[in-house]
């Protein structure tokens, strides 16, 4: 395979024997990935920018960011047409408006930057798992390449500060399960805590997290504050960590839900949740059922909400309700969009940012195929259509499917036993599952936050060794 040849001829050396942890910050091996992956990524920039101009970078999202993002930044309200803003979380519009001061394309050369930063994020979490540095820095050279991350690197669109402080988060909860030093676990719930700031998808991840913790500590040996001298009993095992974990987090949350509540009386984090219930799930429900457009639905429930005239926190309670009803009432066709929802999302060859940058001419995305045709069908009628669009679809299908390949058997060589193999698998469990639940559309990028778990993976699938077991950093 292609992929694994090069990833292979990228990571040969010597295998470095395990031995018990130090954490590292740096290594001069990593300079190579580093460099190649700002090297990739500024040229993916420059070809948008000479290709297609400022239009490259800008996504239909993108103003939804940048325009409460300025008002907060000048004004010092978060706002949109004069209203508090409830669907968008102030993290990225702050981060977006304050780059973009000097210019849309140095924003985008920020984003660039957090995404390089990334591949040394990805390097200190692989060494953390599995304390071996010829998989760390296989993984850094992996993730360097890594299609999608390189692709939405330079858009401005929140996914690359989003990882960033999400692998800054999970890196830091690794360390925690290696040292058992709660402060480290602190820190780790404060990067999570920025994170959710900037996409919401993570509200729920701190207490999945928090009883991940329950049942790891019930096999540890104690929580330290160095580490032989024991602070604990065995009662610090059950609530100790969780504990620390929650508080450094949840405060943090309900601080933005009670402006929320204040400003607009809706109780929520984001609005986010409500619009995709009420124009997504539940729209495409109703387009299955009823044999309808789905534009068609969705003016409809436009019209309905506008109907009641509610203000922001009662529309968004109706939107919720009548969500809930729809999916309750067909919860199979709310399943099956979910399923196939994910499986485009997870399968997607992630091709779409370099056909609209390579193909701007050529208007793919507007591209309606005939609905209800034969799946088959219409994969021949946009192969005759679009041949080397087709062709490069391909090529990055096999990309991925060989990336997927190599981190299943990564996973496989990881002993049972080993924490880490769950630590993250469970991580990547929790993405899987939001985005399913999450909304029927259909976007490579939502997979974003599991493909440094997949490159992770993938390196030690590279690797000779058969198996890496748990060390819990004891000596």
């Amino acid at each position: 395979m292609p992929v694994k040849c090069f990833a292979i001829a990228l990571c040969s050396g010597e295998r470095i024997e395990k031995s018990q942890y130090i954490s590292k910050w740096w290594t001069p091996q990593l300079a190579a990935p580093i460099i190649a992956a700002a090297v990739v990524r500024l040229a993916l920039l420059a070809a948008a920018l000479a290709r297609t101009g400022i239009s490259s970078i800008i996504f239909p999202d993108t103003p939804t960011y940048l325009e409460p993002g300025r008002n907060l930044l000048l004004h010092g309200r978060f706002v949109v047409d004069g209203l508090p803003a409830i669907f968008r979380t102030p993290g990225y519009p702050l981060f977006l408006a304050i780059t973009s001061l000097a210019g849309l394309p140095a924003a985008s050369i920020a984003n660039l930057i957090l995404s390089v930063f990334s591949v040394f994020l990805v390097w200190k979490l692989s060494k953390a798992a599995f304390n071996d540095d010829s998989i760390a820095l296989c993984a850094a050279w992996i993730f360097a390449f890594e299609p999608l991350s390189v692709a939405y690197s330079v858009a401005l669109l929140s996914d690359t500060l989003f990882v960033t402080l999400l692998l800054l988060s999970v890196e830091r909860q690794a360390v925690f399960l290696r040292e058992r030093r709660l402060p480290v676990l602190a820190m780790a719930g404060l990067w999570l805590a920025a994170a959710t700031y900037v996409r919401p998808v993570t509200y729920y991840l701190p207490v999945a997290l928090a009883l991940g913790f329950l049942l790891v500590l019930s096999r540890v040996p104690g929580i330290t504050h160095k580490q032989h001298e024991p602070v604990d009993g065995p009662l610090g095992l059950y609530w100790k960590a969780p504990a620390v974990l929650l508080i450094s987090v949840l405060p943090w949350l309900a601080v933005w839900q009670i402006r929320n509540r204040v400003e607009t009386g809706y109780g929520g984090f984001s609005s986010v949740t409500e619009i995709n219930l009420y124009y997504f799930s539940a729209a495409n429900v109703i387009a299955n059922v009823e044999h309808q457009g789905i534009q068609d639905v969705r003016n409809s429930l436009k019209l309905h909400l506008e109907q009641n005239k509610l203000n922001q926190g009662q529309q968004l309670a109706f939107m919720r309700s009548e969500a809930i009803s729809v999916i309750r009432a067909h919860f199979e066709v709310y399943l099956r969009g979910c399923f196939i929802s994910l499986s485009e999302t997870i399968f997607n060859p992630g091709a779409g940012y370099y056909d609209k940058l390579l193909y701007p001419e050529n208007a793919i995305h507007d591209v309606q195929l005939p609905v209800g045709q034969n799946p088959i069908l219409r994969v021949i009628l946009f192969a005759k259509a679009y041949p080397w669009i087709f062709a490069e679809k391909i090529i990055f299908e096999t990309v991925l499917l060989g990336l997927y390949l190599v981190a299943m058997r990564g996973a496989f060589r990881i002993d049972i036993s080993n924490v880490f193999l769950w630590f993250l698998l469970g991580i990547s469990l929790y993405f899987i599952a939001t985005t399913a639940a999450g909304t029927p559309e259909t976007e490579a990028r939502y997979r974003l936050p599991i493909m440094p778990i997949v490159c992770i993976l993938a390196a030690v699938g590279i690797q000779r060794t058969k198996t890496y077991e748990y060390e819990d950093g004891s000596g």
